[in-house]
């Protein structure tokens, strides 16, 4: 597959990324990530391993985009996930319990 990163043309293949991975120990996922044989890498740093480019010079969307296109499961970043919801008070959980009807939240 051609795709483009940081402005260079690269063709890429699923076998093509696998053995440039081989042996490549992950480091600690802070943002988004890829799922590749067994192991979860940063985006970044597969971006780096397969194009050869410092980090900086590409994003990590350029490179999820790729590996998404050639069939690897990749993972947004956790902090960007949506909030959960606030949970109940202990008095609206307790009341709710009771089967009454919870007060009105400020």
């Amino acid at each position: 597959m051609r795709c483009v990163i940081a402005r260079y043309p690269f063709d890429l293949t699923k076998g093509g990324v696998l053995d440039s991975m081989k042996g490549i120990t992950p480091e600690t996922i802070t943002g988004e990530s890829v799922t590749i044989g067994r192991r979860r890498y940063p985006v970044k740093q597969v971006g780096e391993i397969i194009t050869r480019q410092d980090r900086r010079d590409f994003s990590s969307g350029e490179v999820t985009r790729a590996m998404a296109r050639l069939g690897f499961t990749c993972h947004p970043d956790p902090e960007l996930a949506p909030a959960p919801e606030p949970a109940a008070t202990p008095v609206q959980t307790a009341s709710a319990l009771l089967g009454g009807t919870p007060p009105p939240v400020a």
